[in-house]
C-alpha cells in the first residue's frame, strides 16, 4: 500500500483486538496490547487516518428481529464490454437487500449475496432486476439452509502469521 505507514507488531495487535471487539475502551485496549492509554490512542488515530480502520459496527442477531432468508446468486451478463460491467455495478447498488457483490472469475461474472424477507420478496426483486435491463443474461439462486460459519472478516493475524499458513492457533 503506497503512502501507508509501516505496521509494527503493536499496530497488528491493536488491529486484531479491535477486530475481535470494537467496543473496547481505549484504556482496556491499551492494557491488552501493553501500552499506556495516550500512545495507544495515538496509534489508533494513525491507523484510522491511514485507512487501516474504516469503521465500527454492531453485529445484530437478525433472526431475533425478523424472519428472513439468505440467497447467493450467480449472475452472468449478456455482454462483456467495460460499459456493461459499469452499468450493472451502478444499477445493482439500488437494492438494499444486496449485502455483497463480487466480480469473480470462472463460470459466471458476479456472485451476489442477498438477505430478503422471503423467497417471494427475493423473486420479486429479481424480476425487477431483469425488467430494468441492466445486462443480466442468466442467474442461478442458492437459498441458504443453515449458516455454519459466519465471520465479519478474516482475523488480521491469520493473514499475517506465516508460521501457521493461515490456520491460526488452537
Amino acid at each position: 500500500m503506497r503512502g501507508a505507514p509501516k505496521l509494527d507488531r503493536l499496530d497488528i495487535r491493536i488491529l486484531a483486538e479491535l477486530q475481535r471487539n470494537a467496543d473496547l475502551t481505549n484504556v482496556v485496549l491499551a492494557e491488552t496490547v501493553g501500552l499506556s492509554p495516550s500512545p495507544c490512542l495515538a496509534r489508533v488515530k494513525r491507523l484510522k487516518q491511514a485507512g487501516y480502520i474504516t469503521g465500527y459496527h454492531a453485529r445484530l442477531n437478525l433472526a431475533k428481529l425478523v424472519e428472513h432468508i439468505t440467497v447467493f446468486t450467480e449472475v452472468t451478463l449478456a455482454d462483456h464490454r467495460r460499459e456493461d460491467f459499469i452499468r450493472f455495478e451502478q444499477e445493482i447498488r439500488r437494492y438494499d437487500t444486496l449485502v455483497e457483490c463480487h466480480l469473480v472469475s470462472g463460470g459466471y461474472d458476479y456472485l451476489l449475496k442477498f438477505v430478503a424477507r422471503s423467497v417471494l420478496r427475493y423473486q420479486e426483486m429479481m424480476e425487477d432486476i431483469l425488467e430494468r435491463r441492466i445486462g443480466v443474461d442468466r442467474y442461478f439462486s442458492y437459498i441458504v439452509i443453515k449458516s455454519i460459519i459466519v465471520r465479519d472478516g478474516v482475523p488480521v493475524t491469520a493473514l499475517l502469521d506465516e508460521d501457521t499458513g493461515g490456520a491460526g492457533r488452537i
